[in-house]
């Protein structure tokens, strides 16, 4: 037998340029000229997970092949570290990228489709894939159904037929057949437009029972249920009543039995604002197994976290609406609840035909454009892989194709005339006093403010070696100005060992040190206000925060309740109601994750924001508890912030951004920013500081 010889030296094999490998090699380029260009697209990121996806099975298949000498294993090993490198800098360059990398990440039909294409393409046979049987939840192995929904079910064993489903029917594309269209329609609301509201009709005069009456544009959204309109993105900024708005749409569009899903804190106040505004209406609220579920009720509440418990009776009891409340809780499409959200959703369309769908957020977008995804498919407006219905005849309509640039401002109005709807306070509600964000400047004790000042000089430290070696590494003068395109790469590559744990001391623990530093000032502050205003509310992220805080108002004499994430409904709305209606309880301490959405405490117009968030909208949703529609006060929010460090930069950071809504559907030109590109840009600003003339202490 012939004795086979390695190729010469510098010569490139037959071999080194067939199989997948080229193939992830040339993609891999694309990928990363992409994302240095702009932040990853939706066609980007699908590119990048299965590029991954990819890497990890060619590289399991390289180890496990007994055919393969050791030299050619370990050749081709290192040409997938080399792509495998190159993925990982990328992801470091744009950190929302980091989650493809997870090997559970669930495939879209788009990247599945795109995975196909590259084996077929590598000369790989493709077998189509047998989606396995998801394994058994075991939270939902207990599905109890409850005696009198099992009741109403033997009273009305059939439900009367709705044809209007026919009216559902699917629209053949003709123009736009073989077109990705959902990429395209992300992407026209990235790129802006006017303000993002459907047409409304003239609003009715609407009055309830207990002589509350609705403010016009909310009379708007129930006229257009009266009209016939059955899906709606309420995107209204917090405190514009959008709880009032679900329960009289639904009562215009007569959508009973009516389904009402919300986070757990909310869901007594939505039992009780259902007694207010639809005081005939029956309504339910959804407990552990259900014992006390009224079947006969024209409306049931339940939490998210409860779904799993009760799919099966929630998907048939014969639901003719339901509204999704703080909608922004499914932006994650392989969550349970997100999953089982779409599922009812699913089974409610196909009985019903056209029933009447809600989703309520007043931060519809926190992080990616994406987050529209499943609310848009929760209101039938999509499916997995292109748009249903009304939509896709609507853009058949337009006349274009995603190739005519003309196509982006006509498709983000088909989606608007879908049924979003989105006012701000300043445009509809000209009588509830304007607000104002004051910051209170701290010098913090001596032991906290050294504490603090090691902590950054050693993330500082960190981030202009990485700097000056990035400079070396290229051949660049380390003197010649500062490369902030460069800068942000450090600063995302320090974001990025963060999440992989791999820094002891970062930019998250050091927002906790400052919090923890700001708890004193913050409640002695408060303690002052309630002196001179009466009522306040004080708002931390941390449990340690939150608990000093209240060791200090009891020091003061000042009684106070908590707000929290751990506590039952009960305990929640005991709170509430006692800083609502005791004139002894001073002060509300509330979490700024947990009590900043669902909550009315305008019995106070003035707050304290101890510790700031990464996002404007985490912090205008804590202040909507307060600026709502009845406050006759005006509000101002005292945001504590630490002088001479980098709480001062991050606060200027939030206020220059006016978060993603603003262009999405506010038609502003402000650039889309999210709470990561916010870290990156405060660990910039440490950076450049550094560099631009400031000692850097190197730590002991």
């Amino acid at each position: 037998m012939a004795q086979q010889t390695a190729p010469p030296r510098g010569r490139v094999r037959k071999t080194d340029n067939e199989g997948i490998i080229p193939v992830l090699a040339r993609l891999v380029r694309e990928v990363e000229a992409g994302v240095q260009r702009r932040r990853a697209t939706p066609s980007l990121r699908t590119k990048f997970q299965v590029l991954a996806l990819l890497v990890r099975e060619e590289r399991a298949k390289v180890k496990a092949d007994p055919s393969l000498g050791e030299a050619r294993r370990a050749e081709q090993l290192k040409r997938l570290d080399g792509i495998a490198v190159i993925l990982a800098k990328t992801a470091a360059r744009d950190t929302t990228l980091l989650g493809l990398l997870d090997g559970d990440t669930a495939l879209t039909d788009a990247a599945k489709d795109l995975r196909r294409t590259l084996l077929r393409e590598a000369g790989i046979e493709v077998t189509e894939d047998v989606e396995p049987e998801p394994a058994p939840d075991p939270s939902a192995e207990h599905q109890p159904v409850p005696p009198s929904v099992v009741a109403r079910q033997l009273a009305n064993p059939f439900l009367a037929p709705d044809y209007s489903a026919f009216e559902n029917r699917k629209v053949r594309p003709r123009r736009l057949a073989g077109w990705e269209l959902l990429g395209p329609l992300f992407r026209s609301f990235e790129l802006g437009g006017t303000s993002s509201c459907m047409d409304l009709p003239e609003p009715a005069h609407v009055q309830v029972e207990s002589g509350l009456e609705l403010m016009p544009h909310q009379a708007r959204v129930v006229a257009a249920a009266a009209a016939g309109h059955r899906t709606f993105l309420l995107a209204d900024e917090p405190g514009l009543g959008k709880t009032a708005q679900a329960l009289l749409a639904a009562e215009a569009a007569g959508a009973y039995p009516l389904l009402v899903v919300v986070p757990n804190v909310v869901k007594a106040n939505w039992a009780r604002e259902a007694g207010i505004w639809t005081p005939r209406r029956r309504t339910t609220v959804v407990q552990g197994d259900g014992d006390t579920v009224d079947g006969f009720a024209d409306i049931v509440v339940v939490n998210y976290e409860l779904l799993d418990r009760h799919l099966g009776w929630l998907g048939d009891l014969g639901f003719r609406g339901m509204v999704v409340d703080e909608a922004h809780y499914i932006k994650n499409k392989r969550s349970q609840r997100s999953q089982h959200v779409l599922e009812i959703a699913e089974r409610i369309r196909a009985r019903v035909g056209r029933p009447l769908l809600m989703a309520l957020t007043g931060t519809p977008l926190i992080n990616d454009i994406e987050d529209f995804r499943a609310i848009w498919q929760f209101l039938g407006w999509i499916d997995e892989k292109e748009p249903r219905g009304d939509l896709m005849a609507a853009l058949e309509e337009i006349g274009r194709t995603p190739a005519d640039p003309g196509f982006y401002p006509a498709a983000r109005q088909s989606v608007i005339e879908q049924g979003i709807v989105r006012r701000r306070k300043v445009e509809v509600a000209a009588d509830i006093p304007q607000r104002r964000v004051a910051d209170l400047p701290v010098e913090l004790d001596d032991q906290a403010a050294r504490t603090i000042r090691t902590a950054e000089e050693a993330l500082t430290h960190r981030l202009v070696s990485g700097y000056r070696r990035a400079l070396e590494a290229r051949g660049s003068d380390v003197g010649a100005g500062i490369d902030m395109d460069l800068a942000r790469q450090v600063a995302r590559r320090e974001l990025a060992a963060t999440a992989e744990k791999k820094s002891a001391e970062n930019v998250f623990t050091m927002m906790r040190r400052l919090g923890q530093a700001k708890a004193g000032p913050g409640a002695d502050y408060a303690a002052q206000l309630v002196r001179s205003v009466g009522k306040v509310v004080f708002f931390a992220k941390h449990v340690d925060v939150m608990d000093a805080a209240e060791e200090i108002f009891a020091g003061r004499g000042l009684r106070s309740v908590s707000i929290r994430g751990d506590q039952s409904a009960r305990a929640r709305q005991q709170a509430i109601d006692s800083f609502t209606n005791d004139p002894d309880v001073a002060v509300a301490v509330c979490s700024l994750t947990a009590a900043g959405v669902g909550l009315n405490l305008q019995v106070a117009s003035n707050m304290v924001l101890a510790e700031l968030s990464w996002t404007d909208a985490e912090q205008t949703q804590a202040i909507d508890r307060i600026h709502r529609i009845g406050q006759d006060e005006p509000v101002t929010a005292w945001r504590i912030i630490a002088a001479h460090t980098i709480d001062a930069r991050i606060a200027e950071l939030i206020d220059s951004k006016a978060g993603l809504a603003a262009r999405a559907l506010d038609g502003s030109d402000a650039e889309i920013t999210s709470a990561a590109e916010v870290q990156v840009e405060a660990l910039v600003a440490l950076l450049a500081g550094a560099l631009s003339g400031e000692s850097v202490p190197v730590p002991a």
